[in-house]
């Protein structure tokens, strides 16, 4: 079993008095007192692959002794000075649930003790006028020892902050202004893990290294775009396994980024290598999708059901949806767990490093940037064009729905060009981002309606089938076709706006 917290903490550098060199923090903001505990005594041994893939990925795994947090400790990380913290109860062995979180990162490779590293710590708890814990300040003497080949020893001091559960970031900077005053300089190292790996001189095993390409050239664009989108997919990884809320839908627009890019760019990077790439992106877009669109509809006709008044609310509606949901939504979580549980999964991350270590670059990658870039957004935007004068061409009905449905995919494919030409482009290409997807959630709200739609009409089946009233599932269907129908006549107000013929001739030139 597992838990985990947030935790926000910055590292510093303590001046040489130790202890006692720290500042009197009362009154810093809201901190009304400062009481003193410890020392503790902690000893931690960190786990990772032979290659440091968790350090390289700024993850770290710990088994951990001595203290109130005995254990093992899997840190993620996500924005600024914020951490995930992923806590399973002591053992020999590092815990499956923590090593399947890991599996983005490691592929499977196994997990060793890497770093030992025990600790001193002296600690100053931080209260409000209340007595509500705001911080903990912490001067630790530490003491290192690499468990690699060719590792040696280390000591240091280093001061720690961790704010408390639900207090704001702001009072780290107040802090942090008390702590310059006494010397107390942040610390170059985020975390104990990677300050001892330099200071030990601990040697990784065949370190994975990225191809070097000329700044500035359109290789350079793609492949930096391709590197932060391989990245957010590892890192979505474990929120994706652990059902946590977008995480899934994100990891599927992280692998759609990808697949887009690499049909886009098709100048820059050869196909004959990228083609079996995008196909496996596909498939894994694919078996996420089916759980992130049973969850937007499932929160789409709740909120419809919410919405109706009472008296159009007839028959055990609430407990039929619920029903709906248990049966289909079991099915789409299984498929997510399978599909990242698989070799196959495994093996698209792979070759997505090899894409990023060895790109298979063409002629174009080391040409001028502009009008490569702009030529790739242009044949997006032309292919979107064409598709949206076939759709809004035919009458309404199933088969304009489906033309409808390919328009948005188009959209999205020129907004993705655009990101990653944007730091070329500028403002243009931003603007026709900006455009392209106004189109792209136009086409979604009406595409959603249009799944919505036929679902509704399964549930009053069902309904019927059960001698239960079919009317509320028959009102649900007609507020959807309705909206449907209203998308579909803004749509052309919307496609004027973003077919502006300056953009294009900007993209042309």
């Amino acid at each position: 079993m597992t838990v985990s917290k947030r935790e926000t903490e910055r590292k510093y550098e303590p001046s040489s008095s130790g202890i006692e060199g720290l500042p009197d923090l009362t009154g810093a903001g809201p901190v009304a007192s400062v009481t003193a505990a410890g020392p503790e005594e902690l000893d931690a041994v960190y786990h990772d692959t032979a290659d440091l893939r968790l350090a390289g990925s700024s993850a770290t795994l710990r088994r951990r002794t001595g203290g109130p947090d005995a254990g093992w400790h899997l840190k993620l990380p996500l924005t600024g000075d914020t951490r995930e913290e992923v806590r399973a109860p002591l053992s020999d062995e590092v815990p499956d649930a923590l090593r399947e979180l890991l599996l983005s990162r490691t592929r499977g490779a196994a997990l060793r003790p890497v770093t030992r590293v025990r600790s001193t710590r002296a600690v100053r708890h931080l209260r409000d006028a209340d007595g509500a814990p705001l911080a903990e300040v912490s001067l630790d003497e530490v003491r290192a020892e690499s468990l690699l080949p060719g590792g040696g020893r280390a000591e240091w001091r280093e001061v720690e902050v961790e704010l408390a559960d639900g207090v704001g970031a702001g009072l780290l900077d107040t802090l942090e202004k008390k702590l310059r005053k006494k010397g107390i300089v942040r610390s170059d190292s985020p975390s104990k893990f990677v300050r001892a790996l330099r200071e030990t001189g601990a040697a990784a095993e065949g370190t994975r290294t990225r191809a070097a390409t000329a700044p500035g050239s359109p290789g350079s664009y793609v492949l930096a775009y391709l590197e932060e989108q391989v990245a957010a997919l590892v890192a979505l990884d474990p929120a994706a396994r652990r059902e946590l809320p977008d995480g899934v839908h994100r990891m599927r627009v992280a692998s759609r980024r990808l697949r887009s890019c690499l049909r886009s760019y098709r100048s820059v990077l050869d196909r004959r290598v990228t083609d079996p790439v995008r196909a496996e992106l596909k498939w894994l877009a694919g078996e996420l999708g089916v759980e992130r669109d049973q969850e937007v509809l499932r929160e789409r006709l709740g909120a419809g059901i919410d919405d109706l008044p009472g008296e159009l609310v007839l028959g055990p509606v609430a407990a039929r949806l619920r029903a709906w949901e248990v049966s289909r939504g079991e099915d789409s979580r299984t498929r997510t767990r399978a599909a990242l549980a698989s070799d196959r999964y495994l093996r698209l991350l792979d070759a997505l490093d090899g894409l990023l270590a060895e790109p298979p670059l063409r002629g174009k990658a080391t040409g001028k940037p502009a009008p490569t870039m702009g030529g790739a957004v242009l044949k997006e935007y032309d292919r979107l064009a064409g598709r949206m004068e076939r759709a809004l061409a035919l009458p309404p009905g199933p088969d304009r729905d489906v033309a409808l449905h390919q328009a948005r995919k188009a959209a999205k494919k020129v907004r993705y060009a655009a990101e990653v030409a944007r730091p070329v482009l500028g403002k243009p290409v931003k603007r026709l981002g900006k455009r392209a997807k106004a189109v792209q959630r136009l086409l979604g709200d009406h595409q959603d309606a249009v799944v919505a739609q036929e679902a509704l009409r399964e549930l009053a089946v069902a309904a019927h089938a059960a001698r239960e009233t079919a009317f509320t599932w028959g009102v649900l269907h007609g507020q959807e076709r309705a909206r449907a129908r209203a998308r579909e006549e803004e749509l052309p107000a919307v496609w004027r706006e973003a077919s502006d013929p300056a953009l294009r001739t900007h993209l042309a030139h």
